[in-house]
């Protein structure tokens, strides 16, 4: 056999591979209607919520938009229409299954149950599980004994927090979901919860600059959990692979202004986000 024959087959038949992984699946109903479909999250701050315009917002929200603009280098498609999907903690998965939603884009944590249903890209966050409360209230895990915690539905944050309360054997304490994070907020404000349960980032930019009605909140001094978050996806190897591409070239270069626009107040990032953009930071 001629050997540069049957190289020059292998790299043809790579290179059609290539092209038929782009022209199935969600890259292909994205190429051929040239629309996207991203979901976030209205209350989510500073990760994926409605800002002042109306328009959706955040750091997360930030990272699709860099996404969709790879695709359209990757797919060659000329610019694509963006249709955003408000979702919630609770249908988050169902709308992605379902095709109602190409890509979400929030604060939704990598679980080994949750591939079972979804796939997800690179990691793009790493948080902790933690609470806020009124001034005063509980802000060690032994203190939230007798008391009442909201926490969101459909989040992973009330089975690690169960699994906190079981370890340090904390009695009376009676865990109520809410349907979002101004729920949240209120729930605080008229004293139905003693704290909130959420990922820690999460709390601080809704409730603790929020301050509403002039109260002071405080934020745990511990945390129950690890929560790395990922943009959710059907399983879809291609699409999947697009996105990742798209997400190590913005590890390469640009994270440091997404991040700086959005976490800059609370200084640099913490030693284990560094090295996970860094790991993530493949070569093609």
């Amino acid at each position: 056999m001629n050997v540069n024959r049957a190289l020059f087959g292998l790299a043809l038949l790579g290179a059609c591979a290539a092209v038929s992984a782009q022209t199935t699946g969600t890259l292909k109903k994205i190429a051929d209607s040239k629309t996207i479909v991203l979901g976030y999250r209205t209350e989510a701050a500073p990760f994926s919520f409605s800002g002042s315009d109306g328009h959706p917002a955040g750091y997360t929200v930030d990272l699709c938009k860099r996404v969709v603009t790879s695709l359209e280098r990757q797919l060659k498609t000329g610019p694509l229409t963006v249709r955003w999907v408000p979702v919630t903690s609770e249908n988050r998965i169902t709308q992605v299954t379902s095709g109602a939603v190409d890509l979400e884009c929030g604060t939704t944590t990598v679980t080994l149950g949750r591939q079972e249903q979804v796939d997800f890209s690179s990691l793009v966050f790493v948080d902790g599980g933690s609470w806020v409360t009124r001034s005063g209230g509980p802000t060690k895990l032994a203190q939230l004994a007798n008391t009442t915690i909201g926490v969101l539905r459909g989040s992973t944050t009330e089975p690690r927090l169960r699994e906190a309360i079981r370890a340090l054997n904390l009695s009376n304490v009676t865990i109520v979901t809410l349907r979002d994070e101004a729920e949240g907020v209120a729930a605080l404000v008229d004293k139905r919860i003693v704290a909130f349960a959420n990922d820690r980032i999460a709390l601080v930019g809704r409730v603790i600059r929020a301050q509403p009605q002039g109260l002071t909140f405080a934020l745990a001094e511990e945390d129950f959990s690890l929560e790395p978050y990922a943009l959710m996806l059907r399983r879809d190897p291609a699409f999947r692979l697009a996105v990742n591409r798209a997400l190590a070239e913005t590890y390469r270069n640009g994270i440091e202004q997404v991040y700086a626009r959005w976490f800059g107040q609370i200084g640099q990032p913490s030693a284990l986000l560094a090295a996970m953009f860094v790991l993530h930071t493949y070569q093609e």
